[in-house]
């Protein structure tokens, strides 16, 4: 997380800076997934203010508050930045599932019975393309795997749904 500080018209002290961390790591107590936070204070005609920015994820909270005294400015704007950091937690968690299972704890699905209703044993003998393609039509089939004769691999021919016939060839990566 990073913190921007920045100070107008008026010097940035040691313990203001302290006294300023110290308070905004009071939001990590709500919330840690805070991106960034800018605390920007100014004076002005002696009318302290202080205004701070808290990005969150995707979502950004902003709060301002002045005051006479530049320490109870920072106090109030905290106030308010810690009311709107709370309900932004509330919120999140309401949308969150809250039921946490361990994956060991859920059940693997259960998957369809795989059963074979023919087995059919054919000798693979070396054919072209275009014979393959014959003999898958002669048994009625809408694929067939043969060995081809100029690679000497094993193929596959298909029939697509246009009518027309697909080749499956293997490669090497």
């Amino acid at each position: 997380m990073k913190i921007h500080i920045v100070a107008r018209k008026i010097k940035l002290t040691k313990p203001i800076k302290d006294f300023i961390e110290s308070k905004v790591e009071k939001i990590y107590e709500f919330i840690n997934n805070i991106v960034w936070i800018q605390v920007v204070i100014s004076v002005e005609k002696k009318v302290h203010s202080a205004e701070i920015v808290v990005h969150v994820g995707h979502q950004t909270m902003k709060a301002s508050a002045s005051s006479d005294d530049l320490y109870s400015a920072i106090d109030k704007v905290m106030d308010k930045i810690e009311t709107q950091v709370k309900r932004y937690k509330e919120r999140s968690h309401d949308y969150r599932n809250d039921d946490v299972y361990s994956y060991k704890e859920i059940p693997a699905p259960i998957s369809p019975e795989i059963r074979f209703s023919v087995i059919k044993e054919i000798p693979i003998r070396p054919m072209h393309r275009e014979d393959a393609v014959v003999e898958m039509e002669k048994l009625g089939y809408n694929f067939w795997l043969f060995l081809d004769k100029k690679t000497k691999q094993m193929h596959v021919v298909f029939k697509r749904l246009d009518n027309s016939y697909g080749l499956i060839q293997p490669v090497k990566k």
